[in-house]
């Protein structure tokens, strides 16, 4: 278990000291998840047809949309944590399924990334569609540039894949598991996703 401060307490009397781990620290949330291929929009694995995307803000009122056996993080509780903010990608064509999640919070100077996750069905060998978290990433950043911060994102990576990240997304690596895309690595995957 994890704390933000472990407190130490002498008692006067007999000199003995105590540890008070009352004070928990918020758990940690990893990126670690497999860039597939960064691609114009999401591409059907089986035909290569790209289809254009949709990313849309979930909220409390739309939260039925996600059925919690269908993913592996608990994205009702990531809507309901107000610092936060929860998209959805889906495909223009079908708004109503739901490719994959991102959810991100402001900074005072980039947007943090706290989740990432692709649809079950985006997933593995047998995936659908290959070009999720890329959009999804790269969607962060365009949401960095909106807010007025240049395009940097932050993220924890997991270790075994910083590599892959400095690799796909341009990801710069800053402490052990901390990492960030600049503003050269954000236009470019905006560029890549966003071409408007």
């Amino acid at each position: 278990m994890q704390y933000d401060r472990i407190l130490f307490k002498i008692d006067n009397f007999t000199g003995k000291k105590s540890v008070n781990y009352s004070v928990k620290m918020p758990k940690k949330s990893y990126i670690d998840i497999e860039i597939d291929k960064l691609t114009n929009s999401i591409e059907n694995i089986e035909t290569g047809e790209s289809f254009d995307t949709a990313i849309v803000r979930v909220t409390e009122f739309n939260i039925k949309l996600i059925t919690k056996a269908d993913w592996r993080f608990d994205w009702r509780k990531e809507i309901k944590d107000k610092a936060r903010e929860v998209y959805k990608l889906s495909t223009v064509e079908n708004p109503s399924i739901i490719q994959g999640l991102i959810s991100i919070e402001e900074k005072s100077d980039h947007i943090f990334l706290h989740l990432v996750e692709s649809a079950k069905f985006n997933k593995g060998k047998a995936k659908v569609y290959a070009g999720v978290p890329g959009n999804l990433i790269a969607y962060a950043c365009k949401r960095s540039f909106d807010k007025g911060h240049d395009g940097f994102v932050s993220f924890e990576s997991k270790s075994a894949l910083i590599g892959h990240y400095k690799k796909t997304l341009g990801a710069i690596q800053i402490d052990r598991q901390k990492m960030y895309i600049d503003n050269i690595g954000a236009r470019a995957l905006i560029f890549k996703y966003f071409k408007q």
